[in-house]
């Protein structure tokens, strides 16, 4: 390999993987987040936490890798104008075409990762992570409730055990409030056991109390009894998400799927590679500046492209699933366009401008 392509691509792979590790780091906060909230609120076992976080990690890097090769270029190219050494290679002939073997060496195994997660390794990361979800609550009666603590229930209302067995089918001193509408329903027990029946979670609470009434008004509507025994469904710790989802399923079962919402998935995941190509091809041309002049305004710009390119791929997977859209439309319309104008882009990029003449 010549040394200025040595050069030029070591300077973009460090860049854009400086850029993916900050971009890494955000989602990263942003997944261990939306992982506690549904731990708190007993969609998820505690005891998945690291698991769940690397595999939802990976679904989310098809949205990732793009913006961090387009910010990546973009910083190692605006970096090389403000220190003039783009000034210097254009004087010695080295032209957006011949800066492109070292572009390339640098986004297509990128690209390659990105298509990789997004046909492959993302729908399988998200797979195994729902199977282990599912297998998780089918060994775990009761998850994300612990003993001394009130906890919020999936489907509302807050539940409260004051001691719990090592297993979690033993409980003592419960406490479950729900609310049905306009009314509310109180039941405390000295003691309570979990068990399942025809796969539903049924808490069962012994010798207590339940207290009927409504939430405001009518202070007189109240109903109380005493039990020995009182039985109860709880709510399905995980989301109604199926299996059977498009999001779930391989690309041979997509292809073999004619119903819309599987074309939709199909289209959404040959878009990420496409885009990350034309954002690419549009880095050079946005980073071209003066030596003094800031890069500010160029890393903005293609954050704005980004988005505007990320958005109409969700509306246009959405439009596709809800028949909004013809299946032979897919997202082509989005994608062509990008790639075009990416090309022209890098086409343009560096040519004088003739002057205009008077007749």
């Amino acid at each position: 390999m010549p040394k200025l392509d040595r050069y030029l691509s070591a300077e973009f792979a460090r860049a854009v993987l400086a850029a993916l590790v900050v971009l890494g780091m955000v989602s990263l906060g942003g997944v261990f987040a939306d992982l506690i909230g549904e731990m708190a609120a007993g969609k998820v076992p505690p005891a998945l936490l690291l698991s769940q976080l690397g595999l939802r990690l990976l679904g989310y890097l098809p949205l990732i890798l793009p913006l961090a090769l387009l910010l990546g270029l973009l910083l190692a190219v605006g970096r090389l104008y403000r220190d003039s050494e783009m000034h210097v290679l254009t004087a010695a002939g080295v032209g957006p075409v011949r800066l492109l073997r070292p572009l390339l060496l640098v986004a297509l195994p990128v690209l390659l990762a990105i298509a990789a997660c997004s046909l492959w390794l993302g729908p399988w990361a998200n797979r195994l992570a729902r199977g282990m979800v599912i297998e998780a609550n089918k060994n775990l009666l009761v998850a994300g409730l612990e003993p001394g603590r009130f906890t919020p229930m999936a489907s509302g209302g807050v539940a409260y055990a004051g001691e719990m067995s090592s297993d979690g089918t033993k409980l003592a001193r419960v406490f479950i409030f729900r609310e049905r509408g306009d009314r509310m329903d109180v039941a405390t027990a000295r003691s309570g056991e979990l068990y399942r029946d025809q796969g539903a979670r049924v808490l069962a609470l012994l010798d207590g109390f339940r207290v009927e009434g409504p939430l405001a008004g009518q202070a007189l509507d109240y109903r109380l009894m005493h039990y020995a025994r009182n039985e109860m469904q709880l709510p399905a710790p995980d989301d109604q998400r199926r299996m059977d989802d498009p999001a779930f399923k391989t690309i041979g079962e997509l292809l073999a799927d004619p119903a819309a919402p599987a074309r939709a998935e199909l289209h959404w995941r040959i878009a990420p590679p496409l885009l990350a190509l034309a954002f690419a091809l549009m880095a050079l041309p946005l980073a071209r500046s003066s030596p003094r002049q800031s890069r500010h305004g160029a890393l903005l710009l293609a954050f704005l492209a980004y988005l505007v390119g990320i958005f109409l791929m969700i509306l246009g997977t959405e439009w596709l699933a809800t028949g909004q859209l013809p299946l032979a439309a897919g997202l082509w319309w989005l994608l062509l366009p990008m790639l075009a104008l990416g090309a022209w882009l890098y086409a343009r990029d560096g040519r004088v401008a003739r002057p205009w003449r008077r007749r």
